[in-house]
């Protein structure tokens, strides 16, 4: 008797090559639209500001919250953050025989990586969360198709005063992470690893050069800008009651910060390429 051919098999490797196809097209779908989201708010932020149509009082709300909710935990995630680089290069610098270095070590970790990384995880984590839940509920209640209708753009009215507020806000929170990161980096250098504050701030002073800095706040804007094109998009796009809502909130968090971590590693690597460490 000949057998036969597993058919079982051949069906279930379709049905995943289906999910899987269904699957990438979808992704590249949802991409499309928070591309074309992206460059309409930019857009709408320019033609706006110079028809005196800009949400002006909606973005001023929108800066105050996200100065609020990101201001105390950012200095709160900034001082461990520089007190943890102090020691952890302190003692490798130490063992080195290079203790002089350290204000440049610690230093360049902060405002180079830590400042930044820090800015997009609280923007993508409270800021994020705000926007899409706000926009969320507004369109479970219809809100947004009832703009529509008027013929107010949603657009224009609700995602450009939130991502010039986001964008406004980022650097800021970003230089007050660097600060206060520095600073935890300096008492703890000082008081606890016995380096002279002269030598601190002399080699922070060499090693930390206006294009680092630079590059940390194009960094934040970069990350800031992300976050909230993510975080409208899924507002804007949340269906089936409130618990659409609350996948559109978590959605929005987890794509944010995937987000930030590979486009941080991708700016890192053009800024080492064309910007190297050098002594100022």
């Amino acid at each position: 008797m000949i057998s036969s051919s597993p058919r079982p098999a051949s069906s279930a490797s379709r049905i995943v090559r289906t999910n899987l196809t269904g699957t990438v097209i979808s992704g590249l779908e949802t991409f499309g639209r928070v591309v074309r989201l992206g460059l309409d708010a930019l857009r709408g932020i320019a033609t706006d500001t110079i028809r005196l149509r800009f949400q002006w009082r909606e973005m001023l709300q929108v800066c105050w919250f996200l100065v609020a909710v990101t201001a105390l935990p950012a200095i709160l995630m900034a001082v461990p953050f520089g007190v943890i680089v102090s020691v952890q290069v302190g003692n490798l610098i130490k063992n080195l025989g290079a203790d002089a270095l350290l204000g440049a070590a610690s230093g360049l970790g902060v405002v180079k990586q830590g400042a930044p990384i820090a800015t997009g995880l609280l923007l993508g984590g409270a800021g994020a969360a705000a926007i899409a839940a706000d926009l969320g509920a507004r369109t479970i209640r219809e809100e947004i198709d009832a703009l529509r209708v008027m013929g107010v753009d949603p657009i224009h009215r609700l995602v450009v005063p939130r991502m010039a507020a986001m964008i406004i806000v980022a650097p800021l929170l970003n230089v007050l992470i660097m600060f206060a990161g520095v600073v935890a980096g300096y008492v703890v250098a000082v008081f606890s690893q016995g380096v002279t504050p002269g030598s601190y701030w002399a080699t922070f002073g060499s090693f930390t050069v206006v294009a680092d800095i630079v590059v940390s706040l194009a960094k934040s804007i970069i990350f800031g800008f992300l976050v909230v094109v993510i975080a409208c998009q899924r507002g804007m796009e949340a269906r089936g009651g409130p618990r659409g809502v609350a996948d559109g909130v978590n959605a929005a968090v987890v794509l944010s910060v995937v987000s930030i971590i590979l486009v941080n590693l991708l700016i890192s690597q053009l800024a080492d390429l064309f910007l190297p460490v050098r002594v100022a």
